[in-house]
């Protein structure tokens, strides 16, 4: 089991900035990679960056060059620093990590991030 608590959501407005933190505990061996998805009212969840154990990330085209992932060096934290916010970067946030073995995702419990105009 792994379990996962998150911070640094709240309102901001439109061109600040906000860093999240998710820190995880339990088996966090397992853990091969972390990441943020969001999910904005009446909207689907949504991909927004991950980072592998080797460091490597991926980011979706909507925050690229706005929001950076990284993680800390026992690798059981993982943070999401985002620049230039815009309104439509308003939404609840989940950590997530991936494991070889079931249940493959754990989710944490989301923070809301609210940017006005």
């Amino acid at each position: 089991q792994v379990q996962l608590v998150e911070s640094g959501g709240g309102l901001v407005q439109a061109g600040g900035s906000l860093r999240l933190s998710c820190a995880a505990s339990g088996n966090t061996f397992s853990i091969n990679r972390m990441g943020w998805y969001r999910q904005a009212p009446g909207k689907s969840r949504e991909f927004v960056a991950s980072i592998s154990n080797g460091g490597s990330s991926n980011y979706a085209d909507s925050v690229k060059g706005r929001f950076t992932i990284s993680r800390d060096n026992g690798k059981t934290t993982v943070y999401l620093q985002m620049n230039s916010l815009k309104p439509e970067d308003t939404a609840v946030y989940y950590c997530y990590v991936l494991t070889p073995n079931a249940p493959f995702i754990y989710w944490g419990q989301g923070t809301q991030v609210t940017v006005s105009s």
